[in-house]
């Protein structure tokens, strides 16, 4: 019998279960959605409990889809959003809710609620932000946690575990209470490099208490990606997941991570490992992130990092992103008037809307080369939730400029591809930043939903002037995390080795230079300006206010 490793990736709406063979090669897939709540106040949140029984029926799913027996399985892998669960002493959901509903316990990574104390903790100045790219974002830990101290004091003094997802997940299928190094360097300003929490933050962004106990609640015992934890798959957990216990479980990652894993270092056409530090991993979700890899520390301010061996053991890693991308796109179509009529004959042709308004975008510039033409007098910045690289500036907005009162299908293909651009030009800013500072690559290796599409994959090499590759995989995530399986199983010795096993590069996108090249660096320039418009404009409503 075959054996099998199995990827599960908890994204912000759905739980994902792959399973792989030893050759990388997608044998199932499945998967089922997951609650989330919104409030006012940039509240969003989710149930543990929720989260896993959708991954337990993705993974039935999936064994079923294969045709294959659960002791073919020999070793799986988690990843997740870089959202905060909480329990109390008991390990039981514990309410981090403006509702009081203990279900309600997962604050979801682009909830914003901790606005106000993010901006308390950057204004410290401690040293321990210089490692995550100079400013703490809402999206990381610290903030949340002293938002609870300071709103819910009640769950905060009763929580027992302060856990990222993707280490709860390991978690609630072992037992085992080791943190990964990937969720508490990225998330929770571990010092990797140290191998130490710094006691003088927690003490001076006012959650001494969890210094206690050596860090007991939020991870006293922190180990490498995939290293194999306890005694594998618990009777509980393998008897909820259709699998066998005891079957090795890895130390988890964050869920862009994953796709790092699942991408950098792979196999090229001439069938040689590529240099992973000589890659961008670009994955595109609800959000974006952008994964650098260096062997010696770069400080890029807006980027977060640098993260010691927090994706690959023995690198650096530097995290950047956008934290609308897949969402601002949705958004953005959907303000159009012509939206319900693309919508309903993307149903009558059976696709989806972005992929019926870029076959439409297509056919009117007679080319996906030429299509970003359409976007000529068109400008977006699309910054729906902040600026998170490089800017760091959550409170940013989105500006459109050029709209006007055409309200035909073929107007809002136009908007489609400027909000393309506009996603192309922040990545765009995202590698300049990089490259500034001494960090650069020839390719970029785009995975995620959004990576499919042709259109997007060619503005982004010519806005970028870089190589726009894709994996073989369609899964790269899951495959991440399925690489994190066969390291805990021993069948693979290391992650570097894993990928070059399991990852191979796909199709290619090389940049048009040239006209189009000219073309987008017009754009550029526009969209560099919108944004200082946009944040002047906030500064001059601030001094309003202030009166």
């Amino acid at each position: 019998m075959a054996e099998a490793f199995l990827g599960i990736d908890v994204g912000t709406g759905s739980a994902r279960a792959g399973l792989f063979d030893a050759a990388g090669t997608l044998l199932a897939a499945a998967k089922r959605p997951i609650r989330i709540w919104r409030e006012e106040g940039d509240v969003v949140e989710q149930s543990s409990d929720d989260i896993w029984q959708a991954i337990c029926e993705a993974v039935g799913e999936a064994l079923a889809t294969a045709g294959i027996a659960p002791s073919a399985v020999k070793g799986l892998g988690f990843d997740a959003t870089c959202s905060l669960v909480v329990l109390d002493p008991d390990e039981r959901p514990l309410s981090v809710s403006p509702s009081g509903d203990h279900q309600r316990n997962v604050i979801v990574w682009m909830d914003h609620r901790a606005l106000e104390q993010t901006a308390r903790i950057n204004a410290t100045k401690h040293p321990v932000l210089k490692y995550v790219g100079g400013a703490i974002s809402p999206e990381m830990e610290t903030p949340k946690l002293l938002w609870l101290k300071e709103n819910k004091p009640e769950t905060f003094e009763r929580a027992g575990h302060f856990i990222d997802l993707a280490d709860f997940l390991s978690f609630r299928a072992t037992g085992a209470r080791e943190r990964s190094v990937c969720t508490v360097t990225c998330k929770w300003t571990y010092l990797a490099h140290e191998g130490r929490w710094d006691a003088d933050y927690f003490h001076t962004i006012g959650l001494g208490e969890l210094v206690e106990d050596d860090f007991a609640r939020i991870g006293s015992k922190v180990v490498d990606i995939a290293t194999p934890l306890g005694d594998g798959l618990s009777e509980r957990a393998a008897a909820e997941l259709g699998l066998v216990a005891g079957t090795p479980v890895g130390a988890s990652l964050i869920d862009a991570h994953a796709g790092g894993v699942g991408t950098l270092g792979g196999a090229t056409p001439s069938g040689e490992a590529a240099d992973p530090a000589s890659e961008l991993a670009f994955i595109m979700g609800t959000s974006s992130c952008t994964m650098a890899l260096t062997r010696e520390p770069a400080f890029v301010d807006g980027v977060w990092g640098p993260y010691f061996g927090a994706m690959v053991p023995g690198y650096w890693l530097l995290e950047g992103g956008q934290s609308a991308y897949g969402a601002a796109l949705d958004y953005l179509v959907a303000l159009h008037p012509a939206y319900r009529e693309a919508e309903a004959k993307a149903a009558a042709t059976g696709v989806s809307v972005l992929d019926f308004l870029e076959t439409r975008a297509i056919e009117l510039a007679g080319s996906a080369e030429a299509a970003a033409s359409l976007a000529g007098g068109l400008h977006i910045v699309p910054e729906f939730l902040g600026n998170r690289s490089p800017d760091a500036d959550p409170q940013a907005t989105t500006i459109l400029s050029g709209l006007t009162l055409i309200e035909s299908l073929d107007s809002l293909a136009k908007l489609f591809v400027a909000g393309l651009c506009g996603l192309c030009y922040g990545t765009r800013q995202i590698v300049e930043a990089n490259r500034e500072k001494g960090v650069a690559f020839g390719t970029i290796v785009a995975s995620g939903g959004a990576a499919h599409s042709a259109l997007l994959r060619r503005i982004l090499a010519d806005a970028t002037g870089l190589v726009v590759a894709l994996p073989a995989t369609r899964e790269p995530i899951l495959l991440g995390s399925a690489i994190v399986g066969a390291v805990a199983s021993r069948r693979q010795p290391s992650l570097t080795s894993a990928a070059a096993a399991m990852c191979r590069v796909g199709e290619t996108v090389r940049p048009a230079g040239g006209d189009i090249a000219a073309f987008h660096e017009a754009k550029y320039r526009a969209f560099l300006e919108l944004k200082h418009c946009e944040r002047q404009v906030r500064t001059i409503m601030r001094q309003v206010a202030a009166v």
